[in-house]
């Protein structure tokens, strides 16, 4: 499941502190320091993005400190917890984890490591990484971090993913594009866009890496288009617009930092994607991998098919999708399985004895959940979640302390469901006349 990283503003689950620490020879990094650290370096650096609560990570932990020690002085290891640094993470696409980047050369195109969770398997790679890059240099081809302060006309390569528009090129490309577009109106003599261009230039390539070309930079040189100036009312250099299909064009009023214009570019690009999506329990897999990698995994008990028939079960999961749409951002995992399928979930989260539907939000990593008290309806669920997006509402701890065996079950297929055929019972051949009338 990937998902959009969102704010995620649960105090009901507390969160646990770091996995790494200043004795260790991982390098914590901050929003505040990675740009200085990393981006800057002309080291090669592998960087680990984790959240505390996840059972992969923690697992991965003692290995990944164990090659921090190994390539000391080689090769800088870092991590940053995505959890807690959420702009940071979302800036580099993170969607789950843990997620482990290589920012060689070009620190503007980090690579996603793939290989094995061990030591040996890290240390293997980062030493490979390392070859290529002096290599390269060798070569003369040194790929190394540019300032990107070429100006438009030089060609610079760096702003390659910056779209120029025109006054004949911007209607077709923009107002009727089904992509959202943050449009940069410059005029060539002014000091802040020339600040802003390699911020600009740097955060269109992250962006378009991001969110699959769905959002999109751009820049008009508003002294030479004076019929877009004039028609968006451009007054001051840069103002940054921002347009989407439908809707009046918006001003930007972020920060003009590259992380501050990737930040708004992925919260427009996840205000357009689709909802997470939801998932039957049908073996254990589906359960532990969604729980695991999310911090809250929102788990339905939808009454039998005999009970509801297709349609009544269909409008269930239609809630359950409306509420997933209206809190993707917050990085949630959906589920759902039929009443006495997984009985012993059921036990453990403490359902059946409000009758079904039912939904618990369990938190995999404390095994704690929270049990839906209201209804089952779009009203009842949304009052539900925002409790517990605000740290409100009881909890308890998961029965056992552990989920319990998850049985394998063939998922529905969309029909109403059928009585089981009886074997039929043959009395042609029983005389009831000569049954003793006492025994009746």
């Amino acid at each position: 499941l990937l998902f959009v990283l969102g704010t995620v503003s649960c105090t009901l689950f507390l969160a646990v502190n770091g996995l790494y620490s200043a004795s260790d020879d991982v390098i914590e990094l901050t929003p505040t320091n990675f740009n200085k650290e990393v981006i800057q370096s002309e080291s090669l650096w592998l960087v680990e993005f984790y959240a505390p609560w996840c059972g992969h990570c923690q697992r991965l932990t003692p290995e990944w400190k164990k090659a921090a020690t190994a390539l000391k002085g080689v090769v800088k290891v870092g991590a940053v917890d995505a959890d807690k640094h959420q702009s940071l993470g979302g800036q580099y696409g993170v969607r789950g984890f843990p997620t482990i980047k290589i920012f060689g050369a070009n620190k503007n195109k980090a690579e996603d490591y793939q290989g094995g969770r061990t030591s040996d398997a890290i240390v293997d790679a980062a030493l490979s990484a390392l070859r290529s890059l002096v290599k390269d240099r060798l070569s003369g081809r040194s790929g190394g971090y540019s300032s990107g302060k070429q100006s438009r006309e030089s060609g610079g390569g760096d702003k390659k993913d910056v779209i120029e528009l025109t006054d004949d090129s911007f209607d077709k490309n923009v107002i009727n594009s089904d992509d959202v577009w943050m449009v940069e109106f410059y005029a060539p003599w002014c000091g802040h866009c020339k600040n802003l261009e390699p911020e600009w230039a740097a955060a269109a390539t992250e962006v378009k890496e991001q969110t699959k070309g769905k959002v999109k930079l751009a820049a008009v040189d508003a002294t030479v288009n004076q019929m877009l100036a004039s028609r968006y009312g451009i007054r001051g250099f840069p103002t940054i617009k921002i347009f989407q299909k439908g809707e009046d064009p918006v001003d930007y009023d972020g920060g003009r930092t590259r992380s501050d214009i990737i930040a708004r570019a992925l919260d427009l690009f996840s205000d357009n994607a689709p909802p997470p999506e939801l998932l039957e329990i049908i073996n254990e897999d589906v359960l532990k991998s969604t729980c695991d990698a999310h911090q809250l995994c929102i788990i339905s008990v939808l009454p039998h098919i005999l009970d509801t028939g297709a349609s009544g079960r269909n409008s269930y999961l239609d809630v359950m999708l409306k509420m997933a749409e209206k809190y993707k951002k917050k990085m949630w995992g959906w589920l759902w399985t039929e009443a006495g399928a997984q009985s012993d979930l059921e036990s453990s989260l403490g359902i059946g004895g409000f009758g079904y539907p039912a939904m618990a939000a369990v938190n995999a990593r404390k095994m704690k959940f929270a049990l839906l008290k209201g209804s089952f309806s779009e009203q009842g669920i949304n009052e539900f979640l925002r409790e517990l997006s605000v740290g409100r509402g009881s909890t308890a701890p998961v029965g056992g302390g552990a989920f319990p065996k998850i049985h394998s079950v063939e998922p529905w297929d969309g029909k109403d469901g059928e009585l089981p055929v009886e074997d039929d019972i043959d009395l042609s051949d029983v005389d009831l006349d000569d049954w003793d009338k006492d025994e009746l």
